[in-house]
């Protein structure tokens, strides 16, 4: 039986596509990363894991899940706060 978070996960998320705010959100959200150079930062420590473990000795599997912790607490604050906030006010309109 699937959780009822799950369930209202997948809903909103439906619903996010179906009305093109994920898109939207999505753009936003690069756009924002971008201008905290989260790209070149993650870059740089992408490098520096593979020159640590040689090219040859890690897999794209094995780099994503030694960055990612790293890359969302590159995150600022305030992108986070200013998602949230974006996602609140889409469900206030669509009255979810």
């Amino acid at each position: 039986m699937v959780d009822r978070n799950t369930q209202i996960q997948a809903t909103l998320n439906a619903k996010l596509i179906e009305s093109g705010e994920r898109e939207q959100m999505k753009q936003l959200l690069r756009q924002r990363l971008m201008e905290y150079e989260w790209r070149d930062q993650m870059k740089a420590y992408c490098k520096d894991i593979v020159k640590q473990k040689d090219l040859e000795n890690i897999t794209v599997d094995q780099l994503i899940q030694e960055i990612t912790p790293k890359g969302r607490a590159l995150v600022p604050d305030t992108i986070k706060t200013e998602m949230l906030n974006r996602l609140q006010q889409y469900l206030v309109k669509q009255k979810c």
